[in-house]
């Protein structure tokens, strides 16, 4: 019996060698990899995909049998797809681990809230239980009103403060010491770009690490997209057609991390490897230890001050920190004083010219 070449199931036609999938050379190519630019059929690319995540958590230890492990899922595409894999990989691999979905509300109109339906969509076709939390309960704040009496170019900064507590303090209330979330590579080599453009020494050796937790502290942190570029996850979640939201966040746009995004896609797009290359590097990064500046002081003397590291607790929340008070807290302290100041400015007439004034200053043309 005679070879026949594969033919498009579509055209019919018969397919030349340079359109087969370059793994299976048996069906028609679909996709063209950006980590390496391998031309795949859809089978092959969720094979391989799921693969390399696999390794990836594997290799590094991830997951320890019996744990609880908390998904962090806001609906975008990179937790959406970390729930569905997690759910596929425990029960294809037997990881035996109990998976949660764990939400944070930051209170984002028109942004989180329709992201959340998501979520609650997610948690009923995947059968995982769904905790959510909110900026309000935790810290009586909205990001709405962060931004509005901070102002918007400053709405990373408290949001990852608060994001990053409000899924620790999450994690504690369900009782798991583990939370995994949806960074990939994109994600990672922005960070490493953002540290260098910012002269940030001090978190540039960890800007990398897979597992990150705190001293002192039961909850670690993994990512096992690190190695996962972002346009393959969106591929992954296109063609399985998974439901996620794909909005940005709404003060997004104006955050630093876009100006690293910006030259990464530059460097991307002549240098297909350079996200993996930039993670590379940061891995394989080692900051020269710190010298000795001071001499220690006796320990009867009255002057001396405690001092404060990795592991101790915050007086205010008793949340970690390496200070007397965390970062939050300060943050919020700050929050309170300007809130206050802005009801008092804001607390003139109610009637007259200066209320007419001020609903003028609201008209558009």
């Amino acid at each position: 019996m005679s070879w026949a070449p594969p033919t498009d199931p579509v055209n019919k036609k018969p397919l030349k060698v340079s359109q087969l999938c370059e793994i299976c050379h048996c069906r028609k190519a679909v996709i063209k990899r950006p980590k390496n630019l391998q031309k795949v059929c859809k089978e092959c690319f969720f094979y391989v995909f799921e693969t390399e995540i696999h390794n990836t958590i594997v290799n590094n230890n991830l997951f320890q049998r019996g744990e609880k492990v908390a998904v962090g899922a806001s609906g975008g595409k990179d937790s959406t797809v970390l729930c569905y894999l997690m759910k596929l990989l425990n029960e294809r691999y037997d990881y035996g681990i109990d998976i949660y979905l764990l939400s944070i509300d930051e209170g984002i109109v028109g942004y989180r809230d329709d992201s959340l339906a998501t979520v609650m969509r997610n948690q009923k076709q995947y059968g995982l239980p769904l905790e959510i939390f909110s900026f309000r309960d935790l810290y009586n704040w909205t990001m709405d009103e962060i931004v509005a009496v901070a102002g918007i170019r400053n709405s990373c900064t408290y949001c990852g403060v608060f994001r990053r507590q409000a899924l620790d303090r999450g994690a504690q209330k369900l009782g798991i010491n583990h939370v995994v979330t949806g960074h990939n590579a994109d994600d990672m080599a922005e960070t490493v770009l953002m540290n260098i453009l910012r002269g940030d020494v001090a978190r540039l050796e960890k800007s990398t690490a897979i597992v990150t937790s705190s001293g002192g502290s039961p909850i670690k942190r993994t990512k096992p997209f690190k190695y996962s570029y972002q346009k393959e996850i969106v591929l992954y979640a296109h063609y399985k057609k998974l439901d996620y939201f794909s909005t940005e966040c709404t003060y997004a746009p104006e955050a630093f991390r876009g100006t690293a995004r910006e030259l990464m896609k530059n460097l991307e797009a002549v240098r297909p490897s350079c996200i993996i290359d930039i993670i590379r590097s940061g891995e394989n990064l080692v900051l020269k230890e710190k010298e000795q500046r001071f001499a220690k002081k006796p320990a009867t003397s009255s002057s001396s001050k405690p001092q404060f590291v990795d592991g101790n607790r915050c007086e205010r929340c008793n949340y970690l920190s390496s200070n007397k008070i965390c970062k939050a807290c300060m943050l919020l302290e700050g929050l309170e004083k300007t809130r206050a100041s802005v009801t008092i400015e804001s607390d003139v007439s109610s009637h007259g010219a200066a209320k007419t004034l001020r609903n003028l200053e609201k008209l558009s043309f």
